[in-house]
């Protein structure tokens, strides 16, 4: 798309409306190697790209939270070979982006389950999350070695500790308690999930956080993923209408 056109999608968005919390499950980049006749990891390369335009196209649209889903608990089932060179590509795109994020005052912070990350990656992300502690503008957040499950069973973990710890009634557990042994619990629940590649399902992603998430879907391979798939994306989620289990008359009311 021409940079002309791509402008002129950013003009219609409503800066009014912009979601405070869109997460994106990055999917497609094995399909776009082959596509290539190349090997997986030839994707995965050619996805920072993508990652770079979207974090940017959401900080200047004034997008409060960013979440990338960038590995699974489910992706160590992949082949060895591939899971290694991700860690790798892992490793040094976060010491190379680091630079880039404390420039344009971005935060990042890292969910999952980091402890079981390689050593190199995990000294990284802390080096990313303690060079970039200061910035207060959006919160870029990794899913790393994440699954919505097991953080819904890693926080079930910290609330039974806590009950024994401090006697808590069970009356007093509601979903605000629970929401506290979240890790993204510091962040606003999701308003819009992107998927690419054509897949339609949210594959264990932030189940707690996406109750009431937007969904789009699109059949662009995510190596292939601009500013302008993203604007596209964002006038989708203006466009409709959320009622959060409301009818439409008491949105007009309110």
């Amino acid at each position: 798309m021409a940079k002309s056109q791509q402008e002129g999608m950013k003009e219609k968005i409503d800066p009014a409306k912009i979601p405070a919390h869109i997460a994106v499950i990055m999917d497609g980049n094995g399909r776009w190697a082959k596509k290539r006749g190349a090997a997986r990891l030839f994707g995965h390369k050619n996805a920072i790209k993508a990652v770079r335009d979207v974090t940017e196209g959401c900080a200047e649209l004034g997008v409060k939270n960013l979440t990338l889903y960038a590995f699974s608990t489910e992706n160590w089932n992949r082949p060895k070979l591939e899971v290694e060179g991700l860690m790798s590509l892992l490793v040094s795109t976060i010491k190379k982006e680091i630079p880039t994020l404390v420039k344009n005052n971005i935060r990042l912070q890292p969910i999952g389950d980091i402890e079981h990350l390689p050593i190199d990656a995990q000294k990284n992300l802390q080096l990313g999350v303690k060079q970039t502690e200061q910035n207060t503008g959006m919160i870029l957040s990794l899913a790393l070695n994440y699954g919505g499950k097991w953080e819904i069973s890693h926080a079930v973990k910290k609330l039974i500790n806590e009950i024994e710890e401090t006697k808590v009634e069970v009356d007093a557990i509601s979903i605000d308690f629970i929401n506290k042994y979240i890790d993204e619990h510091t962040t606003p629940e999701v308003e819009l999930m992107i998927r690419t590649s054509g897949e339609h399902r949210i594959s264990n992603f932030l189940l707690w956080q996406a109750a009431y998430a937007e969904l789009h879907f699109t059949e662009t391979l995510w190596p292939d993923f601009r500013k302008e798939h993203l604007y596209h994306a964002i006038l989708d989620f203006q466009n409709r209408e959320r009622r959060l289990g409301m009818t439409s008359e008491q949105l007009i009311q309110k």
